[in-house]
């Protein structure tokens, strides 16, 4: 593995602790709201708490992320992470269940407020911390770990539930966050606190040049295009895998596990692949394409072993895409913006996923399982391969300009 700074060290640590801490919440908060309630209303209601104020607060808090510490916003949000898995806790030590679901609401609300931030700070902080040439590897890394820590979570919390109560992994994840704060404090970050007059013109003034700078760049705006269209095929799958593999194939309840840890697994391969492989346009859309592919290829499979196949493609090659795009990204973004910009980015690319949702569980377009899914792939599949072929054309023609100067 190529040899980092010691900052990007502490970034991976911090987001691989912070992950598994996440992931694990985000089943122990369920377990424990359905024991309480018994209700798939409330288990809706738990997910909009967290998603809508994530929304919102993504399309309005971007001019003011130019203007942080981005290594010291990180660790102050990992330490209001650690004090709202302490809400529910203390529900439980009162033995009163308001307490309890109180506790939860506040703790996905505040969860769903800074996700968001973290994300754009985390992304937007990792060109001080590489080398230009190391930023599609590092984001591989990054990535690649978050789908490894996302698939061993759910497994790693069956077995200590097992052994101990809901109320102790609460307390494990408040302090895994904190272990999460202490790794980031390792972070030497070059950014610095802008002074800034914090009023609503300034506001409105950074609001819009943010977004026309955003919008002024085109590759910026056709990476997060196509990076959308993935979280747009995503989203659907969420809804479309469990009828999938349940109804469609008849598999049963560990088939869907393996699944569901398919991509994950194969996501993680396609990171250390990324490693050997040219960066480049070619292997970046040849990756966007694959990607669209394994979800094509879901509509004529009659076997569950394939299904399988397919996701752990689709794992394979979808790092060649996401690590590259990102790095671009990172690239060409105004330095001095790109803090704001890379919020814009994530708040395209979240929007996309309920998108996906609402297409894969909506009855009136009376679409199959099998044919929802040739869609969501058909979305990615095609951009991918005229970019991929546009590649390789402009390959073409700068080899054919160098052998006319020789």
């Amino acid at each position: 593995m190529r040899r980092y700074s010691r900052s990007f060290y502490a970034l991976w640590t911090g987001e691989m602790i912070s992950e598994f801490g996440g992931a694990a919440g985000g089943i122990i908060n369920g377990l424990l709201l359905f024991e309480l309630t018994g209700s798939k209303e409330w288990m809706g209601t738990l997910w909009l708490v967290y998603f809508i104020p994530s929304l919102v607060l993504q399309g309005i808090s971007a001019p003011y992320l130019n203007q942080v510490n981005k290594g010291k916003a990180l660790k102050i949000i990992q330490l209001v992470r650690m004090g709202g898995y302490l809400f529910p806790l203390a529900g439980w030590l009162f033995q009163s269940h308001t307490s309890m679901i109180a506790g939860l609401v506040i703790l996905q609300c505040s969860l769903g407020l800074l996700q968001p931030v973290y994300a754009s700070l985390s992304f937007s902080i990792l060109p001080e911390l590489c080398e230009e040439r190391e930023l599609a590897e590092a984001n591989g890394l990054l990535d690649g770990t978050m789908r490894i820590m996302s698939f061993l979570a759910p497994g790693a919390v069956s077995l200590l539930l097992l052994a101990f109560p809901l109320p102790v992994l609460y307390a494990l994840s408040s302090a895994l966050f904190f272990l999460s704060f202490f790794a980031l404090s390792a972070i030497q970050s070059q950014s610095i606190t802008k002074a800034a007059i914090w009023t609503k013109k300034f506001w409105w003034s950074e609001m819009k040049a943010g977004y026309h700078s955003f919008f002024q760049q085109p590759q910026l705006l056709k990476l997060t295009l196509l990076s959308s269209s993935v979280q747009f095929a995503v989203g659907a799958s969420l809804v479309l895998s469990v009828p999938f593999i349940r109804g469609e194939m008849g598999g049963e309840r560990w088939e869907y596990a393996v699944f569901s840890g398919a991509f994950p697994v194969g996501y993680a391969i396609g990171s250390l692949l990324l490693s050997r492989l040219p960066k480049n346009p070619v292997v970046m859309y040849t990756g966007l394409a694959g990607g669209g592919l394994s979800f094509l290829l879901l509509f004529p499979v009659d076997h569950v072993w394939l299904a399988w196949g397919c996701e752990l493609f689709g794992g394979l090659v979808f790092p060649l895409f996401n690590a590259q795009s990102s790095a671009l990204f990172q690239q060409e973004a105004k330095r001095d913006r790109i803090a704001q910009l890379s919020a814009v980015r994530l708040l395209m690319m979240r929007a996309a996923m309920p998108l996906g949702i609402l297409f894969a569980s909506t009855g009136y377009l009376h679409l199959t399982t099998r044919q929802s899914f040739a869609v969501a792939g058909t979305v990615i599949f095609i951009p991918g391969l005229y970019f991929l072929f546009t590649s390789i054309r402009a390959e073409q023609e700068v080899a054919k300009r160098k052998e006319a100067v020789q």
